[in-house]
């Protein structure tokens, strides 16, 4: 029982990785025989797999259809957003008063990276982004809003950012996270929820935009 639970484990990772990156393509429809096949296993623990990527919402089930990997939408793209904006912005609220000089720090050598990282002209992962707003939800210290925001809102989030990226985005946001960051070295909650509201608002302007493009080319094909 315990190794059937661990192969299931690992075919949800790369189950959702593959949605995720996108080699599952959005709205497309599960064929358990084919998954199996792909991924050696038998049905038992993909069907755990599958039953786990519903309840993160990277796939849904439709009455006469089956399974399918979410479609790219606009208004479930805003509404994801909306919902971050508000959650994170009331994490730093939170954090401005709780986080510790450690954390501070900690905060301050991921943007340096990064920096040091687009100075190199290399490309920074997703994740990098995440894990600075993933830092602010740690020292916030609120369970729930770590477990709603890290539980599938970002996973369902890193589809759209896979699919939408701009070339442009990552120095600005690299920009305002430094905004974020210096208005919670100052304690200043209020300033950093608004900080972050912006931040988030102009990411979800920048995928909506993007995605509304490749939406449009979709149905010119």
């Amino acid at each position: 029982m315990e190794a059937r639970h661990t192969l299931a484990d690992q075919t949800f990772e790369q189950l959702q990785t593959a949605i995720i990156q996108g080699r599952l393509i959005p709205g497309s429809k599960i064929n358990e025989q084919e998954l199996a096949s792909q991924y050696g296993i038998s049905r038992g623990p993909l069907r755990e797999a599958l039953q786990r990527l519903e309840q993160r919402r990277l796939i849904e089930r439709i009455p006469h259809v089956g399974a399918r990997v979410i479609k790219l939408t606009a208004n479930h793209l805003h509404d994801l957003y909306q919902v971050r904006a508000e959650l994170e912005a009331m994490a730093c609220r939170i954090a401005a008063s709780s986080i510790s000089d450690q954390q501070l720090i900690e905060l301050e050598q991921l943007l340096d990276r990064q920096q040091q990282a687009f100075q190199s002209e290399q490309l920074t992962s997703l994740q990098d982004d995440i894990d600075f707003h993933v830092g602010v939800l740690n020292a916030c210290g609120n369970q729930t809003l770590i477990n709603t925001l890290c539980g599938d809102l970002y996973h369902q989030l890193q589809i759209y950012r896979h699919q939408c990226i701009s070339s442009r985005r990552p120095l600005q946001a690299l920009a305002q996270h430094r905004q974020i960051l210096a208005a919670l070295k100052q304690r200043d909650g209020e300033l950093a929820a608004l900080l972050m509201r912006r931040h988030i608002e102009a990411g979800a302007a920048n995928t909506a935009k993007v995605l509304a493009a490749k939406l449009e080319d979709f149905q010119d094909e």
